[in-house]
């Protein structure tokens, strides 16, 4: 019997860039970034316009993504998925070019029940031959042939039109 497949996006997902934006930002201009004021936005709409280009680039940066925080309780979920389901993390890379090596790396540490061949650094997450795409940006949900849920994320808050669910807890009762 064949698995059905799910793919998983990694910011926002199963790792946490919003506290590294909100650390980066506290470290540059001693402003806090809190999670109040990302509601509906992302990171660079919700400082002063003066800030913005510098929060843009942070992204850019080597070591940006290296030691992100794990979003609460991805991994037992993702264990326990891993038994019954194909998982692939499909992370949309190609627009952040330095980051291969940090992702690379923080996925061999955090998920090593994950193998490497199952990591998709894409641009155009349309080209995923999955049944199931958790990821918080509703456009990679548009031409993509399977069932998109939506990881709430402050963000996507105002998205409708798909699945949403707000923790790791609510995908495991959701796909266990």
């Amino acid at each position: 019997m064949t698995k059905q497949r799910i793919a998983v996006d990694m910011d926002e997902v199963i790792a946490d860039s919003i506290a590294r934006f909100q650390e980066w930002y506290l470290r540059d201009y001693n402003i806090e970034l809190t999670l109040d004021q990302l509601q509906g936005k992302s990171a660079y709409q919700a400082v002063a316009p003066e800030h913005q280009p510098i929060i843009r680039d942070y992204v850019n940066r080597e070591g940006f993504f290296r030691d992100l925080p794990i979003i609460k309780d991805s991994q037992e979920v993702l264990r326990a998925l891993s038994e019954r389901y194909e998982l692939f993390i499909a992370t949309a890379a190609m627009e952040f070019p330095n980051c291969f090596r940090d992702k690379y790396d923080w996925l061999q540490q955090h998920f090593p029940f994950i193998s490497w061949p199952n990591y998709v650094f894409c641009g155009d997450k349309s080209i995923l031959n999955a049944d199931y795409l958790i990821d918080d940006n509703a456009y990679n949900f548009e031409r993509f042939r399977g069932e998109g849920i939506l990881f709430n994320a402050p963000h996507n808050i105002h998205e409708t039109g798909y699945r949403r669910v707000h923790s790791w807890q609510e995908i495991g009762e959701l796909l266990l």
